[in-house]
């Protein structure tokens, strides 16, 4: 492909090539005409010779409107672009007729009304919210998976010797010193157990996650974040208790 740079200088070139040929054309045909009018004339010579100065007053015409009408033409492009504004301006209501407005706002009213009517209703795909529900939208196993390293870093501010999360390490183990942190439903089991399992079924399962498995999981994993931030945020606070005992206290006499 050529560069637009490129292919200007050849635009130009072919016009100004079409220019010349034009030109030169022109003079030929006016010299051939003038020279048959003197040949023909009974005096074969250029004076009293009215049939050359008409074909010679016919050119000069002919030249002079042909320069006019090019002067002209840039002119009017030269105003036309003058008129384009350089600097970005969004489009306002006062810039359009009331025609065109009320035109666009027609077509702009259709194009949501179709927009509107071409949604999918009542249609479910497994693995994915339906659509008019929370889970509108979301694909369950990767909302899901993205829960992993937000836990993650949470519990190493908890417990900054935590260990390193690898690819396919089951939460119950890469999670295990966590689990004292959490709190037990009536059955003994933790949130993390929960987490687990829904973890263990978007990863391995041939099938989707159903939106029942989705809930349980994203439910647990929301409880383990919301019992390591309120751990963080008391880890703030016994810090904040701490620095202020140890700051020696102020001599009255200072």
């Amino acid at each position: 492909m050529l560069s637009s740079r490129v292919l200007r200088s050849v635009s130009e070139l072919s016009y100004a090539f079409l220019v010349v040929i034009t030109i030169v054309a022109a003079g030929l045909s006016c010299a051939a005409i003038i020279s048959q009018a003197v040949r023909t004339s009974p005096t074969e010579s250029w004076a009293n010779n009215f049939n050359a100065l008409v074909i010679g007053a016919s050119y000069l015409v002919l030249f002079a409107a042909s320069i006019s009408l090019c002067v002209k033409r840039r002119v009017a492009v030269r105003l036309k672009l003058q008129r384009i504004s350089r600097t970005y301006r969004t489009i306002g209501r006062e810039d359009l007729p009331d025609s065109v407005h009320k035109y666009v706002l027609q077509e702009f009213t259709r194009s949501c009304l179709i927009a509107y009517e071409s949604l999918p209703k009542n249609v479910h795909h497994a693995g994915w919210g339906r659509p008019g529900t929370e889970y509108s939208g979301i694909q369950f196993r990767r909302a899901l998976l993205d829960t992993i390293p937000r836990i993650d870093d949470l519990a190493h501010v908890v417990i900054p010797l935590h260990p390193k999360l690898k690819p396919h390490s089951r939460m119950l183990h890469h999670f295990r010193f966590l689990n004292p942190l959490l709190p037990k439903d009536e059955d003994g089991i933790s949130s993390l157990h929960y987490y687990d399992s829904a973890v263990q079924l978007a990863r391995n399962s041939a099938r989707a996650l159903t939106e029942e498995e989705f809930e349980i999981g994203i439910t647990a994993a929301s409880q383990i974040e919301k019992c390591l931030n309120e751990c963080r945020l008391e880890m703030l606070e016994s810090d904040s208790m701490t620095q202020l005992d140890v700051q020696p206290p102020k001599d009255p006499n200072l």
